[in-house]
């Protein structure tokens, strides 16, 4: 609406010359890049310095502006955005530690597919109320090597059976590493009996048994995994890193362009595909907060805003500057801005939208405490 952007216009001018101490892991250099080439364009069209503290989790932001809360620091905190989903937005938003709404009034919000992608809307079964602001989407997907397994297993069973007949050729980050404990979310999906159950926080009263298929899928298989399930790799890079390495046939990841940047960096071979598994694999989005006592709230919402703009979108999916899917409609964008995404090339590793099947929906953040809580008791070194 008119006074919506009115409105805007007054955060745009409030917002020159102010500082956004951006908080987002800082892991993959893919990202850094882009994140740096963000900094250049808000600088170049808003005068806003965009930094980005690097984390290597982003629990240490979400805990830094707990302790300021606690010291009674209600303004000028050291994170300004942060780069959030899953259990730590649950975790702000219990502790009132985020600042808004305010998603919902960036003017392009509106561009963001609400009603094809619900979680945009919906993180980990908590709502966003506006509080945070979509920045892209992810699904999970296995690689594997075309060349030297032309069919890899295809839904959870067929990989219990190959892992036994390949032993020391398959493992997977030990958790709390994002991409082992969504892996293992999957085991959980297909181990309950109705998911449904998962929407909401485990009954303590039956979790226990609920859980129990999964220890004993992973019993199962522990003897046959890389090093006899005695090690595991400390993240999705390291996994990716003896994938590299010919040490395992299949590595996994939270984005299904990935394989596609690892292959143009000269990492994967030509032959590397990406595949989801048939059982459903999970999707979910990420987004960006501000919090509570952040002094640059109008820059942070600028930037938020130019995240969601076609522009930094498009750049965004486009693999050789990272691979992550858009939040936004690609159907409603008017004909020339559709065309920075349709220009984009797919590369052969990477399955287009189409091909990623069912998303299964992230279970409530405190399902995963209970299983990395397990995991540590069982298998943790």
């Amino acid at each position: 609406s008119v006074s919506k952007a009115m409105a805007f216009e007054s955060v745009r001018e409030a917002a020159r010359g102010q500082t956004v101490y951006f908080n987002a892991w800082g892991g993959s250099t893919q990202i850094n890049d882009y994140i740096a080439w963000v900094a250049d364009e808000v600088a170049d069209h808003f005068d806003i310095e965009l930094v980005h503290v690097k984390v290597t989790d982003t629990s240490e932001a979400v805990s830094r502006v707990l302790a300021e809360k606690a010291a009674g620091h209600t303004s000028g905190g050291s994170v300004d955005l942060v780069w959030i989903n899953g259990k730590n937005f649950l975790a702000m938003k219990e502790s009132d530690l985020l600042y808004g709404p305010f998603a919902f009034d960036l003017p392009n919000f509106q561009l963001v597919d609400t009603a094809g992608k619900p979680t945009t809307l919906i993180d980990f079964t908590e709502p966003t109320d506006g509080l945070e602001s979509p920045w892209g989407t992810a699904q999970f997907v296995l690689i594997h090597d075309s060349a030297s397994l032309p069919e890899p297993p295809s839904d959870l069973e067929t990989l219990a059976s190959w892992v036994q007949d390949n032993p020391g050729r398959f493992t997977f980050p030990s958790p709390p590493d994002f991409i082992g404990a969504t892996f293992l979310k999957h085991v959980l999906h297909a181990a309950v009996d109705d998911p449904v159950i998962l929407n909401a926080a485990p009954d303590p009263a039956t979790a226990a048994e609920q859980l129990a298929p999964v220890w004993a899928w992973l019993d199962e298989l522990q003897p046959a995994l890389w090093r006899g399930g005695r090690a595991f790799p400390a993240s999705g890079p390291a996994l990716h890193q003896l994938f590299e390495d010919g040490e395992v046939d299949l590595t996994m990841a939270f984005n299904p362009a990935e394989a596609s940047s690892l292959v143009l960096e000269g990492r994967f071979p030509e032959t590397t595909r990406s595949y989801a598994l048939e059982d459903g694999s999970i999707g979910n989005t990420h987004f960006v907060a501000i919090p509570f006592n952040s002094d640059a709230t109008e820059a942070a919402r600028v930037v938020a805003d130019f995240l969601l703009s076609p522009e930094a979108q498009a750049r965004k999916q486009d693999p050789q500057y990272w691979g992550d899917f858009t939040v936004l409609d690609r159907d409603a964008l008017e004909p020339a801005v559709r065309g920075l995404f349709e220009a984009i090339e797919l590369h052969p590793a990477t399955l287009p939208p189409d091909q990623l099947g069912d998303t299964l929906v992230e279970p409530h953040a405190a399902w995963m405490d209970l299983i990395e809580d397990g995991w540590r008791q069982r298998y943790g070194s």
